[in-house]
């Protein structure tokens, strides 16, 4: 069954999820994109795309403050509150990482207001190129291969585990942190090494490179005396992330932030998990 959809901003990945749309023969208008020259063109006002569609789709993540919703290719900045008061009842609203705030205030306007990035489909899926991004990362900025290396994850969560087994599918010595001894079995049987939280220390000296998604502070400065000048680290958590970075700055060890993976390497793919994400929400809410 076509719909008709209005994309609210966002990055590279919501242009590819316009296209994925309109392949599917729905219609699609697009707002928060007039920086782009093939958008700038384009004339209509936020009332107009938000009141012309059943379904409207933010951005990942929506907010970039607690007013602003993520529109970096918009002249214009499109003020979440406006958005609200446009909205109506018989309309679905979906975006990633809507605050409990707005979750909140929707609701008790009686709007359908679905966080698509809480879908555990969604969460799935979005791991694969989030951990091949983060080997990219690595390839990118490490002077010798994966292969052979020492490569720590730290946390088994989503991403924990699809980075683990593409690590240990390239041939990198593999050890895998986690705190429950489930997990620790998991990845014991799976053939990795396991790491308890309490044991890190006596094996953080060890490595080549180490991937935090863990989203708490995680590598204090106590933990980053320990780890070699050649070790390159990257935090793939959510801020405020892992790392200590003042700290590793000052210790001169290389730390990198890598946010927004999925967007960055595999817009495409991370458009497609998007869309049908918001296949499954639109099916559930029967309408």
């Amino acid at each position: 069954m076509s719909r008709s959809y209005t994309i609210l901003g966002g990055d590279k990945r919501f242009l590819k999820l316009a296209t994925l749309l309109k392949e599917d023969g729905n219609e699609v208008l697009l707002y928060g994109f007039s920086k782009l020259n093939e958008y700038k063109k384009i004339k209509i006002t936020l009332e107009e795309a938000i009141k012309a569609s059943e379904v409207i789709v933010g951005p990942l993540p929506f907010l970039v403050d607690n007013t602003l919703i993520n529109a970096p290719y918009s002249v214009e900045e499109i003020q979440v509150e406006e958005v609200l008061n446009l909205l109506c009842e018989k309309q679905i609203f979906t975006a990633g990482k809507i605050s409990n705030t707005i979750k909140d205030r929707a609701i008790e306007r009686g709007f359908n207001i679905v966080d698509y990035f809480e879908r555990e489909e969604m969460q799935v899926l979005n791991a694969i190129p989030s951990a091949e991004g983060a080997i990219q990362v690595a390839m990118e900025n490490m002077p010798i291969t994966l292969h052979s290396s020492n490569a720590m994850v730290l946390g088994y969560g989503r991403i924990g585990k699809a980075l683990s087994k593409m690590l240990y599918g390239i041939g990198a010595n593999t050890y895998v942190e986690a705190r429950k001894y489930s997990d620790l079995a998991w990845i014991k049987s799976n053939g990795y090494i396991p790491v308890h939280l309490k044991d890190l220390k006596a094996h953080l000296g060890e490595m080549n490179v180490i991937f935090n998604t863990v989203p708490q502070l995680l590598l204090d400065e106590e933990l980053l005396k320990i780890i070699k000048k050649d070790c390159l680290i990257i935090d793939l958590a959510s801020k405020p992330g892992g790392v200590d970075f003042n700290a590793a700055s000052k210790l001169n060890l290389k730390a990198m932030s890598a946010l927004g993976l999925p967007g960055k390497v595999a817009p495409v793919t991370a458009a497609r998990v998007i869309k049908e994400t918001i296949y499954n929400i639109i099916e559930e809410l029967e309408v």
